[in-house]
C-alpha cells in the first residue's frame, strides 16, 4: 500500500515512531510507579507527592526550557532530553535493587526527569512546521498522527504494564522505559535531519518573551488558562485510577492498566476521525464546540459503577479528546509567529502543567479521607465549568472574527 499525505515522508515517520516507543515506556511506568510505592507503602497520599514531584520539575523548567530551545533548535533539544531522561530513570531500579533507593532520592529522581518533559514537548510541537511549514491543513494532519500517536501509547502502555507489573515487577518495567528513551534518541538522529535555525526578532527576546506574547493574544489567554484546571485534574483522575482500582476493583494491577488504556482507544479512534474530516471544517468551531461538551463523560466516575462502565467512561472522555486536541494544538501552534514559537510553547505548557503539583497535593489526603468518587467528581465539575468557558470564548472570537488572527 503506498503510503500519502504526511506518512509518506520519512522525517515524519521517524517522529511517530520515536513518540510511540518512548511514550509507551513512559504510559508504562506512569502505571508502575505509583502501584510501586502503593504497594511498598500502602500510601497514596505518598503515591501522590511522587507524582507531584515529576509534575513540578515540568512546571518549573518548561519556561526556561524555551531559551534552551532557542539555542539548540528543535531536533538537538530532543536528543539532549532523552539522552538525558534514559540514565535518570535508568537510576530508579538499579538503586531500588542496590538498596540505595530512599523516598527523597526517588523524588529527586522524578523531578529531574520531569524537567526535560517541557522542552522536550516544545520542541516536538515546533519541529513539525520547521520541517513541513506553516500551511494549517498540513500541520493539523501531522498534528492528528502524533497526536494518534501518542494516544496508541496510551492503549499499549498501561495495558502492558498491567501485565508485566505482575510478572517480572514494576522496577523492571521502568528499566523498559528507560530503554525505550534510547531509542527514541536512536530513532531522530539517524532519521530527523538537522535544520537551519529560525531567525529570532526583537519580540523573540528575554526568558518572558512567551509569556508577555501569551498574555497578550486573547485565545491564548483563555485557553491556556482553562488549561492550568484541565490538566491539573487529568494529572488527578489518572493518578486516581490505581486508587480506584485498588481500594474497589480488586487492588489488580491489569485491571488498572486497561481502564486507563481505554482511553488510549477512545483517543485513537478520536484522532483518526480528526485526521479523515476535521479539515473539512472551520478549526476554531470544530474546537470550541467540542470543548463544550468534552467533560460529560467524567462523570460517571463519581458514581460507584462496575470497572467496565468505568472504562466505557474513559473511552468515550478518551474519543472526544482525541477529536479536539489536534486541531487546538495546531491552532496554538501556528498563531504565535515562528520567531517567538518556541517561547510561546514553553510558556504556554508551564501555565498548563502549573496546577499539576498543587491538584495532587490537594488530592492526596482527600483519596484516603474520601476515597476515589467524591475526588473524581470535582474532576468533572472543574472540568466542565473552565471547558464551557473556554469552548464559548473561541465561538465568541471566531463570530468575531478575531480568528485567525495575522501572526
Amino acid at each position: 500500500m503506498r503510503l500519502s499525505g504526511p506518512l509518506a515522508d520519512r522525517r515524519v515517520a521517524a517522529l511517530l515512531v520515536a513518540e510511540v516507543v518512548s511514550t509507551t515506556g513512559s504510559q508504562m511506568t506512569w502505571l508502575a510507579l505509583p502501584w510501586f510505592v502503593l504497594v511498598t507503602t500502602g500510601s497514596a497520599a505518598r503515591m501522590s507527592i511522587v507524582i507531584a514531584a515529576e509534575i513540578a520539575g515540568v512546571a518549573l523548567f518548561s519556561l526556561p526550557g524555551g531559551s534552551l530551545l532557542e539555542r539548540l533548535g528543535s531536533r538537538r533539544l530532543m536528543l539532549l532530553a532523552d539522552s538525558c531522561r534514559a540514565p535518570l530513570l535508568l537510576l530508579v531500579p538499579v538503586l531500588e535493587w542496590s538498596g540505595l533507593l530512599t523516598y527523597p532520592l526517588l523524588l529527586a529522581l522524578v523531578f529531574a526527569t520531569g524537567a526535560f518533559f517541557g522542552p522536550y514537548f516544545a520542541a516536538q510541537r515546533v519541529i513539525v512546521p520547521e520541517l513541513l511549514g506553516e500551511e494549517p491543513e498540513v500541520v493539523g494532519r501531522t498534528n492528528a498522527l502524533l497526536q494518534g500517536a501518542t494516544r496508541i501509547t496510551l492503549l499499549l502502555g498501561p495495558a502492558l504494564a498491567g501485565v508485566l507489573i505482575s510478572a517480572i515487577g514494576a522496577s523492571s518495567v521502568i528499566v523498559i522505559d528507560a530503554a525505550t528513551y534510547a531509542f527514541s534518541a536512536l530513532t531522530v538522529l539517524l532519521f530527523v535531519p538537522s535544520m537551519a535555525p529560525v531567525e529570532r526578532d526583537e519580540s523573540a527576546r528575554g526568558l518572558l518573551a512567551g509569556l508577555r506574547y501569551f498574555v497578550r493574544d486573547p485565545l491564548l489567554r483563555a485557553w491556556g488558562s482553562a488549561f492550568i484546571v484541565i490538566d491539573a485534574s487529568w494529572t488527578v483522575l489518572f493518578a486516581g485510577i490505581p486508587v480506584l482500582v485498588f481500594e474497589e476493583y480488586g487492588a489488580h494491577a491489569a485491571t488498572a492498566g486497561w481502564i486507563i488504556a481505554s482511553f488510549g482507544v477512545g483517543a485513537v479512534l478520536g484522532n483518526t476521525v480528526a485526521y479523515k474530516v476535521a479539515n473539512r471544517f472551520d478549526a476554531m468551531t470544530w474546537v470550541s464546540c467540542l470543548l463544550l461538551v468534552e467533560a460529560l463523560p467524567l462523570w460517571v466516575l463519581a458514581f460507584p459503577v462496575p470497572a467496565v462502565v468505568a472504562g466505557l467512561a474513559v473511552g468515550t472522555a478518551g474519543v472526544l479528546n482525541g477529536l479536539v486536541n489536534p486541531s487546538m494544538h495546531s491552532i496554538l501552534t501556528l498563531r504565535p509567529p515562528a520567531a517567538v514559537r518556541a517561547k510561546v510553547m514553553t510558556a504556554t505548557l508551564t501555565l498548563s502543567t502549573a496546577g499539576g503539583p498543587l491538584a495532587l497535593i490537594a488530592a492526596a489526603p482527600a483519596f484516603g479521607a474520601v476515597g476515589p468518587r467524591p475526588v473524581f467528581a470535582a474532576v468533572a465539575a472543574a472540568q466542565t465549568v473552565v471547558r464551557c468557558i473556554a469552548g464559548t470564548v473561541g465561538l465568541r472570537l471566531r463570530s468575531a472574527g478575531a480568528y485567525p488572527a495575522p501572526a
